[in-house]
Formats: C-alpha cells, sequence, structure tokens
C-alpha cells in the first residue's frame, strides 16, 4: 500500500519506485531549530564571557588540565556520573535519583542511539552536498517514512531499543510530576518555588516526550516502529481510521523542544548545560574569586535549583528561614538583586552542608564569603598589636618546640578550660613532649574574619601566627578547634610542619599503643562538628576511639548530613532565638538512639549542646582522660 501523504516527503518516480529521500524539509522544524540556534548562540557568548573573567592564571590552569590524563578521566568519569546518572542523589535518595538520571541518562542515550540509527540507516543524509543542499533528519521517524530496516534484525532492535528508552525516560517524567505533588515521596521536605522562566521550561519539558510518544505512534506504520509506538498506531488507527493526520503532532513536538531552548537560559535547566563546565573548571582547581564573576558564574549557572538544600540547611527548622537559603542565594544572583543576596549571604552559617549535599558541587558558602569581602574593604583597623603580640610569642617560644608538638589551644578553647586541661592530660599520659603556644597569651587564628570577608585582616593574623610557629621549631602543631584546623589547613603555609587535630592524635597514639584506655558502660552519641567534619572530612577517628571507650550509638543525622549547633561564627545577623532553635535540632537528631551522654569534639559545638541538652555533653579529650588506664 502506498501512503500518498505531503508532496515533500514522498514521491513516485516514473518507475514506480518510491523516493524516501525528495525533500528531507517540513516546516514543523522550524521551532526546534529555532530554539536550538538560540541556546548554542547563548552558550558561546556566555562562555566567551566566563573565561574572559578568569585571571590568566586559571585560564591556563584550565587548559593544561584538559591535557593531563588523570584529570581527563576524572573529567569523563564526574560528568557522566553526575550529569548523567546523577549518582549523588542515587546514594542519599534512590527514587529521586532514578527521577533524575531517568530524564538526563535517558534523553542522552535517546540522541545517541537515534544519531546511531541515522548514519546506519539514513546513508544518504549528507548527500545534500552534492545536491546543493545540506540536511539532517534529526527527526529520523518523521523523514524516513518506507524504510525497510525495519523488515531487518538490526531494524527491529533499534525500534525495540529507542522504544524501551523513552519508556524510561517517561517513568521519569511521571515521577517528575508526581514529585510536584507529593515530593516527600521522594525524600524531599521541601521545595523551591519555580519562576516563570522555570515553568515554561518545566511544562516543555512534561510535554516533550509524551508529544514524542504520539508523533512516533502516529507514523509507527510508516517509519516502522517498536513494542510501544507499534501498538499505539494501532490504537489510533482503529479510533481515527487508516487516514492520520499525524502533523499536528509532530508541530507539537518540536513546540516544545523549541520553547525548553528558549527559556532554558533564564530557568533552572541551565544547569544541564553548565554543569560539565563546572566539573572541568573544579578538576582544574579552580576557586571563587569574585561573588558573580569567572568560576562563580559556572557555579551560579550550574545550580540546577532542585531544592536539596533546603532540607539540608539548619535553618529550616523555621519556616520562615527557608528563603534564606543556598538556592534562593544564587537564584538572587542570577537576578542582580543585590539587597536579597547581601541579607542572605549575612545570615548564613557558613557550616557547609548546603556544599556537602549539593549534587551538583556548587560551593555556595565561598560564594557568601566572597560577597562579603566586598561589602568590608572600606572597613579600617589597627593591625599593630599584633607585631607586639608576635614578637613576645616567638620570644618565649623560639626553639624550645624543636621535633615537638606545639599546642594551639584557640580562643573558644580557651573560653572551655575543661577542653585545654583534658587535651593536656592527655599529652602527658601518652608522654608526649610538647609546648602551649597560647597558654597566655595567643593571636585568634583568623578563621572568623575568614568567614565574615574580612580577608585582609585574616591575612595579618595568618603572618602573625605563622612566624611564631616556625621559629618554634615544631614538626607537629596541634589544635583543639576545628575552626582552628581548617584555617591552618587551607590558608597557612606552614611547609614541614603537620597540623593535626586531637581527635586524630589521640587515634594514632592508641593506635601505637602510646595510650591505653578502657571501655565504660555508658552509651554515647557522637556530634560531629562542621568544620571538623565537612570541612576537613574528619569523621573516622574520632569514631575509633569514641568506640574503644564506650558504647556508641548514632544521630539521626550524622557525618556529612550532621546538623549545626546553630552558634557557628559564620554568621553575621542570625539572632539568638534562631541560634537557640537549631541547637534544639541538633540534640534532637542526636538523642535519637537515647544515648546516656553526648560528645562533641568542638569547643562552639560544645557550649551550643549543652545548653539545650538534657543529658549529659562532655567534650571528646573530656571523656578520654576519663577513660585512660591508670
Amino acid at each position: 500500500m502506498i501512503y500518498l501523504l505531503t508532496s515533500n516527503i514522498l514521491q513516485i518516480s516514473p518507475e514506480g519506485i518510491i523516493d524516501r529521500y525528495p525533500n528531507s524539509y517540513n516546516h514543523f522544524v522550524l521551532p526546534f531549530v529555532i530554539g536550538i540556534s538560540f541556546i548554542l548562540v547563548y552558550l558561546f557568548i556566555g562562555l566567551v564571557r566566563i573565561l574572559y573573567h578568569l585571571t590568566g592564571e586559571d585560564r591556563i590552569k584550565l587548559l593544561k588540565s584538559l591535557f593531563k590524563p588523570k584529570t581527563a578521566w576524572k573529567n569523563i568519569k564526574d560528568i557522566f556520573c553526575d550529569c548523567l546518572l546523577h549518582t549523588k542523589i542515587w546514594k542519599r535518595k534512590p527514587l529521586l535519583g532514578y527521577m533524575h538520571s531517568a530524564i538526563a541518562f535517558g534523553w542522552f542515550l535517546l540522541i545517541v542511539v537515534g544519531h546511531i540509527e541515522v548514519w546506519l540507516f539514513a546513508p544518504r543524509h549528507l548527500s545534500g552536498l552534492t545536491e546543493g543542499s545540506l540536511y539532517y533528519p534529526i527527526f529520523y521517524r518523521f523523514f524516513i517514512w518506507i524504510n525497510p530496516a525495519h523488515e531487518t534484525l538490526r531494524g527491529s532492535v533499534f525500534f525495540f531499543i529507542m522504544d524501551f528508552l523513552l519508556l524510561y525516560v517517561l517513568s521519569g517524567i511521571g515521577l517528575a510530576m508526581f514529585k510536584r505533588v507529593r515530593s516527600i515521596a521522594l525524600g524531599m521536605r521541601h521545595t523551591t518555588k519555580p519562576s516563570l522562566a522555570d515553568r515554561v521550561a518545566l511544562y516543555s519539558l512534561w510535554l516533550i516526550f509524551p508529544l514524542r510518544l504520539l508523533a512516533e505512534g502516529f507514523t509507527a506504520d510508516l517509519s516502522g516502529g517498536g513494542f510501544l509506538t507499534r501498538p499505539l498506531n494501532w490504537v489510533f488507527r482503529a479510533f481515527f481510521g487508516n487516514e492520520l493526520n499525524f502533523l499536528p503532532t509532530w508541530w507539537a513536538y518540536s513546540i516544545c523542544l523549541g520553547l525548553f531552548f528558549l527559556a532554558m537560559p533564564f530557568s533552572r535547566y541551565m544547569h544541564i548545560l553548565t554543569e560539565p563546565l563546572l566539573i572541568l573548571m573544579r578538576n582544574a582547581g579552580l576557586k571563587v574569586r569574585k561573588p558573580r564573576k569567572g568560576f562563580a558564574e559556572a557555579e551560579i549557572y550550574a545550580c540546577s535549583s532542585c531544592g536539596l538544600c533546603l532540607d539540608a540547611c539548619p535553618m529550616n527548622v523555621q519556616k520562615k528561614n527557608l528563603k534564606y537559603s543556598s538556592v534562593y542565594f544564587i537564584r538572587f544572583l542570577r537576578r542582580h538583586n543585590k539587597r536579597k543576596t547581601r541579607e542572605i549571604a549575612d545570615k548564613c552559617l557558613m557550616c557547609g552542608k548546603c556544599y556537602a549535599l549539593c549534587p551538583v558541587g556548587v560551593n555556595s558558602p565561598a560564594i557568601r564569603r566572597a560577597l562579603r569581602e566586598t561589602q568590608n574593604n572600606n572597613i579600617k583597623c589597627d593591625y599593630s598589636y599584633l607585631e607586639d603580640a608576635s614578637s613576645k610569642s616567638s620570644a618565649t617560644l623560639a626553639g624550645k618546640a624543636g621535633g615537638k608538638i606545639l599546642y594551639f589551644a584557640g580562643c573558644m578553647s580557651h573560653l572551655t578550660p575543661v577542653i585545654i586541661k583534658s587535651v593536656e592530660t592527655i599529652l602527658k599520659a601518652s608522654g608526649q613532649d610538647y609546648e602551649f603556644m597560647d597558654r597566655n597569651e595567643g593571636i585568634c587564628c583568623g578563621r572568623p574574619l575568614m568567614l565574615a570577608g574580612r580577608t585582609e585582616a585574616a591575612q595579618k593574623t595568618i603572618q602573625a601566627n605563622s612566624r611564631i610557629i616556625r621559629e618554634s621549631g615544631c614538626t607537629t602543631l596541634l589544635v583543639s578547634c576545628p575552626i582552628c584546623l581548617k584555617i591552618f589547613k587551607e590558608e597557612y603555609s606552614l611547609n614541614g610542619i603537620e597540623v593535626i587535630h586531637y581527635t586524630q592524635l589521640v587515634d594514632r597514639l592508641i593506635k601505637e599503643g602510646k595510650l591505653k584506655v578502657s571501655k565504660s558502660s555508658s552509651a554515647i552519641v557522637y556530634h560531629d562538628p562542621c568544620e571538623l567534619g565537612r570541612g576537613c572530612g574528619i569523621y573516622e577517628e574520632p569514631r575509633n576511639v569514641l568506640s574503644s571507650v564506650a558504647e556508641l550509638k548514632k544521630a539521626s543525622k550524622e557525618r556529612d548530613e550532621s546538623i549545626c549547633c546553630g552558634y557557628s561564627m559564620g554568621t553575621l545577623t542570625l539572632d539568638e532565638k534562631d541560634k537557640a532553635k537549631i541547637a534544639e535540632s541538633s540534640v534532637t537528631s542526636l538523642m535519637a538512639e537515647n544515648p546516656d551522654e553526648i560528645v562533641t569534639a568542638c569547643p562552639m559545638c560544645y557550649r551550643a549542646i549543652r545548653s539545650k541538652a538534657e543529658v549529659p555533653v562532655k567534650d571528646f579529650a573530656e571523656i578520654v582522660c576519663e577513660n585512660i588506664e591508670k
């Protein structure tokens, strides 16, 4: 049977043979062509803008990284796992992970397999070069009407694969629709409010694949179909007869594709195209330098606005504070809303939980800090006292810590004397030679200043402390405050000097047999301090030690999901009531298995949790001291 469709699709030669490729153009492709052309131009301009705002050093670093085999392999692996499979979401919320990977990876496979199908079964798709016109039948099922490929095994396999992939994507679309109604079923308590551009892109995305199914179903008897589209075609013909008017569905499909691409740059879905760039830049070692330029801009446009940071943010214990989460901070940055972004940046606890749980890896705390730097540049301070304090400490310690441990307690540990006393007890009990860097007076490590965006002031304290540490002759710098640990590791240049937290040292001493401890019958739970866990990746050492001195129970949220104590020095404007609410939430999580005691390894967390807990709260060093074998 010969289907007389449109004159520019099928023609019959004088010999009566159907020409399958008389003209590969139909007006329905225009919306798609306009949309894809717009997004490609937008991407090119955006890429040029981002690269332009990078420093020369960063551009060279990025270029070199592309040719390093190890980095190149990591780039491929991260793009495949993070952009297509969404493995980070899979690990935490499997159903949500399936939804994202079904849409992203399924669509990617449809494109790849579709192109392979064209190359195999439409060998004349480049023949237009010699005929005066260039075309590529990207809408394969429309342009290849009567193709004997579906009569072959290879063709049948491709029809099955394409239908299966389409079903795979549709299952993800179905879950996405359901998430809008009941997000909690997919593991999300809160979702973001979509903007107008988000809605246009979202509804277009929801319609693209159902319309593709309809369009391919209408033409399955002409171009060939699989287990999904062929039965659908039978249903259509049963209801509408053999004279099917299929063009409206192809027009609708093309229009939705065009709308999606036109709305993409102004919506959350821009992350689909910008996330690979972010991965390349991050793996090259680039960091945030400005709050909205260069690497930061790549992070801003790579944010998927998925809303996972809404649940992660410790401030979400009060609904009024949801507006201060990272997703809205990034959104207002994109809109250049300076008042809103500064308000959110100042309120943030800088606990890093949003960054740790972000499936894209957007480091919003670093962007906040960069924004804070722009607000404090005109503040003048007197740093003359640092020179005097540094000189006195250097004179006192010069050469005394040669080959020894230099213990830096830090500001907050001095406000919690039990920590200092316990650390010194452990050092003496294990026979460690040490010097106390700031017993009588000291200089702040600089981390609170850094978090506040006062980079210049922080650098002054860093220089003063660095001089003291180097001149002491120590080989190990021991700290009992995670806040100090993070800045000593990241901002100080202490070549040849090991910087270690007291949880790490105690774990080492026990393993080496230099410190003997006994196990009590009490049940304890450990609270992961933000700067120690998410900030420095120290999770196992404290648990190793605590398991050897007591029965260790679990909190409902721990490790990188641990809830901030609420009294972080990162916030500039969060009021006392809000801090107290967060502390209560942290205690509730810690009491999930009804422990006898709560243990933490941060002086700030110790004070905050102690103020809200109904069970005893102890510092890590304190409970170790209680269980040292005499």
